[in-house]
């Protein structure tokens, strides 16, 4: 009996075994310049869309994500995508003071080079960081967006395309063969289309609404090595309905067997924003996200990096966010 309770002592003695930490695996990515960046009054692309996603992570059920703040990015990163004299016009463009309109929408400020270059060096830091293995996904919560900048023309609030530059810096970086950059913006990325439109390398899939602002992302447009998806929708359509498009881009992913999937987020889908007529609800990106993120741990070892790209109802927007983010950790 006493050699039994000396055995029962010594076992309470030993520590429980230490279940694997599931935490810090997802990376979010952030800067100051990105509310110096003025677009000026009434603009629906301002910086309180980047403050009110920041009150939203800042709750408690987020206490596990990694937060950094997004290294500026380099010409290097953002000439594998856009022409070195585009690089160049842009930069001597940028004001000293006041406001510059580069089309009807698209607005530069004194603040918005520094935005515009730490918005590039945290999608190549969240590549980094996801191919390295040291964070399983991230988000980058930056602006400006970037899915309507062409090679060498800005426009749609976008001045480079940081989910093209995130794409090439994978590849010229880690060797990754192919890269699928999956959109759910309601308006549709004409930026990112017209970069990979010949590459056989790059997927880019999109559902978005038509028609609307760019008016591009028909069916029809297939790209030369019908590598590009898109899954048209139409005011109205519901949560349902994507999901239905979505399926068929999944399918698509699924066949393309993605070494990195990159998400160009946007939530101005959802059903309060202001630029369009879809009518998703949180629960739409979270599931959404958890398909993305399903089909990346069948081919690529769950590698996710998620870029923000539109959303312009402060509410829709943080709520969308907070579903997504919320998903991505496993949350």
């Amino acid at each position: 009996m006493q050699c039994e309770i000396s055995r029962r002592l010594l076992l309470d003695d030993v520590p429980a075994p230490v279940p694997e930490r599931q935490d810090r695996l997802t990376l979010l990515l952030r800067h100051d310049s990105s509310v110096a960046h003025d677009t000026g009054p009434g603009h629906p692309e301002r910086a309180d869309r980047i403050r009110a996603i920041e009150a939203a992570l800042a709750d408690s059920r987020f206490d596990a994500l990694t937060r950094e703040d997004a290294p500026e990015g380099s010409e290097a990163a953002v000439t594998r995508v856009h022409p070195a004299a585009y690089f160049a016009a842009v930069k001597e463009a940028a004001p000293a003071s006041g406001l510059i309109a580069l089309d009807g929408d698209t607005i530069m400020s004194p603040g918005t080079w520094s935005c515009m270059m730490h918005a590039i060096g945290a999608g190549t830091r969240a590549v980094d960081a996801v191919l390295n293995g040291e964070h399983a996904n991230a988000f980058v919560s930056v602006r400006p967006p970037g899915h309507h900048a062409e090679i060498a023309t800005p426009m749609g609030f976008c001045l480079f395309n940081t989910a093209a530059v995130a794409a090439r810096h994978a590849q010229a970086q880690h060797g990754a063969g192919r890269v699928a950059i999956v959109d759910f913006d309601v308006h549709h990325g004409n930026g990112t289309q017209a970069i990979f439109w010949a590459d056989p390398t790059v997927m880019y899939a999109s559902t978005h609404q038509m028609p609307l602002f760019p008016g591009t992302g028909a069916l029809g447009e297939r790209g030369e090595h019908d590598q590009i998806v898109n899954a048209p929708l139409r005011a109205g359509d519901d949560g349902a309905t994507f999901r239905d498009a979505m399926a068929g881009v999944l399918k698509r992913l699924d066949g393309f067997a993605p070494d990195l999937v990159i998400i160009s987020a946007g939530f101005d889908a959802h059903h309060r924003d202001p630029l369009g007529s879809v009518r998703l609800v949180e629960d739409d990106y979270a599931w959404v996200t958890e398909q993305l993120m399903e089909t990346a741990r069948k081919h690529c070892g769950g590698k996710v990096v998620s870029l923000l790209e539109g959303g312009y109802d402060l509410q829709g927007l943080s709520q969308s966010v907070a579903a997504h983010v919320g998903t991505l950790m496993g949350a």
